[in-house]
């Protein structure tokens, strides 16, 4: 076959590299934002914040080269401000007052928590025990869970012992009866029974009680987990009355004593939007302190602006103004969306969880003449404070389900229809999955048993026999 040159003539769509950052800085959330514009403050040296009490930003005149001065105005007006490229400075600088309080300047240092190990071993430097024991007590701690259980039996930790410390499982029987009786009570524990069984022996009950909660934690703890309570009175024979107190006494017990004692880093939400009522209208207006306050460098703008300027520092300053022009971009969008959103979920600000409406992607996305993955991106990790809370902006679309009038109910509004019944059931005879439904269809909501099953799991709620109490 011969070698042939044929001409082709075809279109295809290729995106800018200005136009891949704007989809780029859309789907990020305001903490992945920030991390991206300080990697590229790093990078671009024209790009730079605007600090509180910096340096204004170089003006640029309108159709001259950067840090060209602005004519000066005619005697008798007044000078006009020119435009600038710090957007974010400037905005959020807006609508705030000299007297209005700089909460985002305020810090909360939480204090130190000890460890459960310090804790315990500055418990074990009090006590009275030899040099062995406390070396023994001390292992035992070391081998303690976060939430305070002894995972592991006697037998393998004596088996891991060197043979210089070999320690036999009475000796370490013996310290494990000591670190049970340090506080927090119920540490040292092998199992959730005994666990709870040390806090009833710690506490304050009168010995008819505790020897009852004792005997339901030792030998009947999962009859009493599936709420059986025909079976454990027969087991143990004890009324609903005494049962019922012994039933309380148990709830009151912590099941993980060593939790307080963890560090649990706290994970903050920034939100994008902030949603007030006006004059009986719904605003949504952005969140000043998550803007980012970007500007061009003065220095570098001028030497870029010359005419012997290299190729480079040209670039970046083209760079830095893209950056500048796609944040405002990204800020605008989520306003739009957000307040969209707001004009067809009214109801839920003014109602709550039980008058949202069925809301999807397309209807924003037709309404603002946006695509619809747009839309996705922008109400992904973006959130919007509002009176009722703190909410993601994918929290105000879900599925709806058919109504007998013809209409939908949103799948939120059924959780919290759902939310409202368990928590207004009598506790003796608790609702099931079918009976709500059944109540549901007699409100004109057709929702299936197996899809109340679904929501009722999704709010974390236990099953009928679960919630049956005495």
């Amino acid at each position: 076959m011969k070698p042939t040159l044929q001409f082709r003539l075809s279109q295809h769509l290729t995106l800018t590299p200005q136009l891949q950052q704007s989809i780029k800085l859309l789907q990020l959330s305001t903490v992945e934002l920030n991390q991206e514009i300080e990697r590229l403050l790093m990078e671009n040296p024209i790009l730079e914040r605007e600090d509180g009490d910096g340096e204004a930003a170089a003006p640029v005149a309108q159709g001259g080269p950067p840090g060209e001065a602005a004519a000066p105005a005619p005697a008798g007006e007044e000078p006009r401000p020119e435009p600038r490229e710090d957007w974010g400075a400037e905005l959020a600088t807006s609508g705030r007052g000299p007297d209005d309080d700089d909460e985002g300047d305020r810090s909360f240092s939480a204090p130190d928590t000890p460890s459960l190990r310090d804790h315990l071993m500055e418990q074990l430097s009090l006590t009275n025990l030899g040099q062995r024991d406390r070396a023994l007590v001390g292992m035992l701690i070391d081998a303690l869970d976060d939430d305070g259980y002894l995972t592991q039996s006697l037998e393998d930790i004596a088996a891991l012992l060197r043979p210089e410390d070999e320690a036999g499982v009475e000796e370490l029987a013996i310290a494990l009866r000591h670190l049970q009786n340090f506080e927090p009570v119920g540490v040292g524990a092998r199992s959730l029974a005994e666990c709870l069984a040390l806090q009833i022996r710690a506490g304050s009950a009168d010995d008819a009680l505790r020897r009852l909660a004792l005997t339901i934690c030792e030998r009947h703890l999962e009859l009493l987990a599936s709420r059986d309570y025909a079976r454990l009175k027969a087991a143990t024979g004890a009324s609903d009355d005494q049962l019922r107190e012994a039933h309380r006494l148990i709830l009151a017990l912590n099941p993980r004593p060593g939790a307080a004692f963890a560090n649990v880093e706290a994970r903050y939400v920034v939100p994008d939007v902030i949603v007030r009522k006006v004059r009986n209208v719904w605003r949504a207006s952005l969140n000043q302190e998550a803007l980012p306050k970007l500007r061009i460098n003065r220095l570098y703008a001028e030497l870029a602006g010359r005419r012997n300027a290299g190729s480079a520092l040209a670039s970046q300053l083209q760079e830095a103004r893209w950056l500048i022009k796609n944040v405002q971009q990204r800020f605008e969008t989520i306003l739009r969306v957000s307040q969209a959103i707001i004009d067809r979920q009214r109801n839920f600000f003014e109602h709550g969880d039980i008058a949202m409406r069925p809301l999807v992607l397309r209807e924003i996305a037709e309404t603002l003449g946006l695509h619809e993955s747009t839309i996705s991106r922008v109400t992904t990790q973006k959130y919007m404070a509002t009176p009722r809370g703190t909410y993601e902006l994918k929290y105000f679309f879900g599925s709806h389900v058919a109504t007998e009038a013809g209409g939908a109910a949103s799948s939120t509004a059924i959780r919290a229809a759902i939310k409202q019944l368990v928590a207004a059931e009598d506790a003796k005879a608790p609702l099931s999955d079918a009976q709500i439904s059944q109540i549901l269809r007699q409100q004109g909501i057709v929702v299936a048993r197996r899809t109340i099953a679904k929501y009722r799991e999704s709010l974390q709620i236990p099953p009928v026999n679960q919630r049956k109490s005495l």
